[in-house]
């Protein structure tokens, strides 16, 4: 069975979200989900789960430029666990620095957190291979 995997650009208003498997090693934006000071619309997201039924998540961690953590690669981080708990769902974490920015070039304002963790997926997908 093909390894599914479940991205998230974290953001405290909107959450990114992409899935995609290992063995093409491609990625597709799914939806925008949103999050009033980093909380999610659960709901949406336990939908998702069960109609993707993803084996792995990938988390955006949106590190500094010098390579230190920031208060919003803890924030995601603890989305993270938050993922894991919820579900039970392994978590992997990847390093997004300038994701969003990369986004931008791609795809419309609505859509931008889909396409940032289209390509945070990507990266992983690439790493992991």
């Amino acid at each position: 069975m093909t390894e599914l995997a479940m991205a998230f650009d974290f953001g405290t208003k909107r959450i990114g979200i992409a899935v995609g498997q290992k063995i093409t090693g491609t990625a597709t934006p799914v939806t925008v989900v949103k999050a009033r000071d980093g909380k999610p619309e659960w709901q949406v997201i336990d939908r998702l789960v069960e109609e993707w039924k993803p084996a792995v998540f990938v988390v955006g961690l949106p590190i500094n430029m010098d390579g230190t953590e920031s208060d919003m690669s803890k924030a995601a981080a603890r989305f993270g666990r938050r993922l894991h708990g919820r579900y039970s769902i392994r978590i992997e974490l990847v390093d997004e620095r300038l994701s969003t920015f990369e986004a931008r070039e791609f795809e419309t304002p609505d859509q931008l957190d889909a396409i940032a963790a289209k390509l945070i997926l990507e990266t992983w997908l690439a790493g992991s291979a």
